[in-house]
């Protein structure tokens, strides 16, 4: 084992004079923590903290944490204690060495686990993904282990693998390179380009695939740079045959002046920018964490459909590239990508239909603005209505699109004239989720003789149509109307 003379001061956390008074200079600190701190100087005060514990048996380290707080045993087949004081939890391994079962067989399936207290750390230390996650922190004097030249790799801003034997072991790997190479900034070592291709995608869960993926869009500030190593590594084929289409897909040079690295005007290389500044315009309008995945995966998705829309056409005097209608043919092809991704609700929010909605009206806005001198209450009306509440994100969306365009897409200080002219519309138009709703019930009508039914269902539709028209702003004015309706429906009858 290779303990390096550096020492690490800085990294310090609630119990960890309590970890060194229980296993001396037997405990270790790794994972994210250590490689965050060593990039960046600065601790993350949300990352989890992960410990190791050397020379002890799962027992005996259980046994000596569960008089300071509650120890928990989910983790017990990969030798793992979840260890929880004053409001924290901890993950408290002991050193675990992954044997295949088939040597001649990569798979995440295709091992044994076998953990002691006879393992050493480097052990531990040689199974994970990367030299930048190789690193361990012995918490009595902040010696670093660095048995695989992690810091060295961290310095020069690189993702390189621990072992090239052992790397294709679990698949998941890649969309970690390309997460970490997205959050950090960092490079990818070219091995692992090669090795790559040799990775069997096709075990990974949609679960995993979907945390991967989700973790990227939320945790870097540049996710274009993720999605461009999906490509390169090969996930995008592997995973994502809609997206890697997008890569052959051009559009034209006048409309579209972006360009990918090797100067093509590709819808991916639109794509990708629209990505990076929908994180932007999340971060610049403090966004929720569902409502800044919604947008992200929104402009991830919004163009599919020119895959299948895209062709020549003479107009203007030129031959020019057109995607007529790819908003909403696109519509199918997200939804069978959100569906492999197994991506419906989460924490309560609808982010699916979010998604689909902003896919399938990301050109309206524009579209309205073009004929603002003859929009009217109704048609913002609608579009509230249609993206059921979600509108801004909507105007968000459509921004990211347009300014994808610019010399420098990421620079903007603001929102454009578009953005504005709309949100100017809906203040004057007092026009919300709430304002929008359906004023008159079924318990209205029901009280006014309407049986519920099919004749109940055709009033409550004609009626909310005239409330979007801008007819009536109150259930009073709404209740005259309706009873104006019935009379004149009772004369036509009568003549």
């Amino acid at each position: 084992m290779d303990t390096r003379s550096m020492i690490l001061p800085g990294i310090d956390f609630p119990h960890r004079r309590l970890f060194v008074d229980l296993f001396g200079n037997r405990v270790f600190l790794v994972g994210g923590t250590v490689r965050d701190f060593l990039h960046t100087g600065v601790q993350r005060e949300d990352r989890d903290i992960d410990i190791v514990v050397v020379g002890h048996s799962y027992a005996e380290i259980e046994a000596l944490l569960r008089s300071h707080g509650r120890t928990g045993t989910v983790g017990r087949s990969f030798a793992v204690i979840k260890f929880t004081a004053g409001g924290i939890t901890y993950d408290v391994s002991i050193p675990r060495q992954d044997i295949r079962r088939d040597p001649n067989r990569s798979s995440h399936r295709n091992f044994d686990v076998r953990t002691g207290p006879h393992l050493p750390l480097e052990e531990d230390l040689k199974r994970r993904d990367f030299t930048c996650n190789s690193i361990a922190l012995r918490l009595s004097d902040n010696h670093l282990v660095d048995p695989f030249d992690g810091v060295n790799a961290i310095r020069g801003r690189r993702i390189v693998m621990t072992g090239s034997d052992t790397f294709c072991d679990d698949p998941l790997r890649i969309l970690r390179c390309a997460r970490f190479a997205s959050v950090l900034g960092f490079s990818v070592d070219p091995e692992i380009y090669r090795v790559a291709r040799s990775v069997n995608l096709g075990e990974l869960s949609r679960e995993r695939i979907q945390e991967e993926l989700i973790r990227m869009l939320l945790e870097s500030h540049r996710p274009s740079r993720g999605l461009n190593e999906y490509f390169r590594l090969g996930v995008l084929g592997g995973l994502f045959p809609e997206l890697e289409r997008l890569t052959l897909t051009i559009q034209d040079a006048e409309f579209h002046p972006e360009t990918d690295e090797q100067g093509h005007h590709s819808v991916w290389a639109h794509t990708r920018i629209t990505v990076d500044a929908a994180r932007r315009c999340a971060r610049w309008f403090n966004l929720d964490e569902n409502r800044t995945l919604a947008l992200q995966m929104g402009a991830l998705l919004h163009d599919v459909g020119k895959t299948i829309t895209t062709e020549w056409e003479f107009k203007r005097g030129r031959m020019t590239v057109t995607s007529k209608m790819h908003d909403s043919r696109g519509v199918p092809i997200a939804e069978r990508i959100l569906e492999r991704l197994n991506i419906e609700t989460r924490h309560g929010f609808p982010l699916r239909r979010v998604i689909v909605n902003l896919i399938r009206n990301h050109h309206r806005i524009y579209e309205l603005y073009r004929n603002r001198d003859s929009i009217s209450y109704k048609t913002v009306a609608r579009l509230v209505k249609d993206l059921e509440g979600e509108d801004f994100l909507l105007v968000l969306l459509d921004f990211a699109d347009r300014v994808s365009r610019e010399p420098d897409p990421l620079e903007f200080q603001g929102l454009d004239e578009i953005s504005r002219w709309l949100l100017e519309r809906k203040e004057e138009y007092n026009l919300n989720l709430d304002t929008i709703r359906p004023l008159i019930m079924g318990r209205h009508l029901l009280a006014r003789g309407v049986q519920p039914g099919r004749e109940m269902g055709k009033w409550l539709d004609q009626l909310y149509e005239r409330q979007l028209n801008g007819d009536f702003s109150s259930l009073e004015d709404g209740l005259a109307l309706y009873a104006q309706m019935v009379d004149g429906k009772r004369g036509k009858s009568g003549s």
